[in-house]
């Protein structure tokens, strides 16, 4: 494939799977954002009777291959579908999936077809090469040579879990308890959903401690953080930051939220019966783990599928 454009809204675990399949893929890909116009934005883009006036015009141009994500970008793609263009979609599009060539979803998308791969856990661009560079680059900035790294990634409010200033306080004590009952050293990562007054309140409880919390400014140490940890802590509201945390080689602890979902729940379920995530109760607990990340072998079955 010379060319193949992508389509989501921007959102960031949405682009990260997409981007992440075509980086891996080493395909020549260029990155679109959809912006659905009014009032098409208050409605669900399945029920859109014209999809490609539904939103900001964006001139893709001629491509080999248009990979979508999330609902808006499948009715865009499946809208743009031609012979000449292969249509490939990440997630449960949510409308008929004949309408695509590949759709690539997990198993909490419940979803089956001839022409879907079911995928354990989000794709992404994490590999073990970039990996070892991160740690390279970060373990000086990060680790206490005399102590182990718990590594800490927040999402925030996404319409399913809420990450307020009260659960910020429980989550700062519950931290401040680790580092007083564990000799460890602790790093946090917030995500561009994390409220500021969150990121306020935890630097607040834990300024006694020397920890390190990125304030937003400079290089995003994300990757040093999943490369140099020796444990990893994240919050229940992101497949797309679990499933990179999975991809590594050390524990990773859930830490709850309130709020429900079935989709992410089941999925959480799944990475428990793998033995590789168990959920945050106030303390560190050390396992036997192997990495989990189908995003190379679903690869290699797209390749087989699509005869790329």
């Amino acid at each position: 494939m010379s060319k193949v454009a992508i389509l989501s809204e921007n959102y960031a675990g949405m682009k990260t799977q997409a981007v992440g399949f075509a980086y891996r893929a080493q395909l020549n890909f260029q990155l679109f954002d959809l912006k659905p116009k009014f009032p098409w934005k208050l409605i669900s883009a399945p029920y859109w009777p014209l999809p490609i006036k539904s939103i900001e015009p964006v001139e893709i141009g001629e491509v080999d291959a248009i990979i979508s994500v999330g609902s808006v970008g499948g009715v865009v793609n499946a809208a743009l579908r031609h012979k000449k263009q292969l249509a490939i979609h990440i997630q449960n599009p949510r409308i008929a999936l004949n309408k695509f060539d590949l759709i690539i979803a997990n198993p909490h998308d419940y979803i089956e077809a001839e022409n879907v791969l079911i995928s354990r856990t989000a794709l992404h661009h994490i590999t073990s090469t970039l990996l070892k560079k991160s740690k390279n680059k970060w373990y000086n900035r990060l680790h206490d040579l005399n102590k182990p790294l718990v590594s800490v990634l927040l999402g925030g409010n996404n319409g399913r879990f809420k990450f307020n200033l009260k659960v910020a306080e429980q989550i700062g004590y519950q931290l401040q308890n680790l580092l007083k009952n564990n000799s460890i050293s602790l790093a946090i990562t917030p995500s561009r959903r994390t409220d500021p007054i969150v990121l306020q309140t935890l630097k607040s409880l834990l300024n006694p401690y020397d920890v390190f919390i990125w304030n937003g400014n400079g290089e995003n140490p994300y990757l040093g953080l999943l490369a140099c940890a020796d444990y990893i802590l994240v919050t229940i509201d992101s497949v797309s930051m679990i499933s990179e945390a999975v991809a590594t080689s050390v524990p990773v602890m859930i830490i709850p939220l309130p709020g429900n979902s079935k989709r992410i729940f089941s999925f959480i379920q799944s990475m428990i019966r793998e033995n590789r995530v168990k959920i945050f109760n106030n303390k560190l607990e050390n396992w036997s783990v192997n990495p989990i990340d189908d995003t190379d072998e679903i690869i290699q079955k797209a390749k087989l599928r699509l005869g790329l």
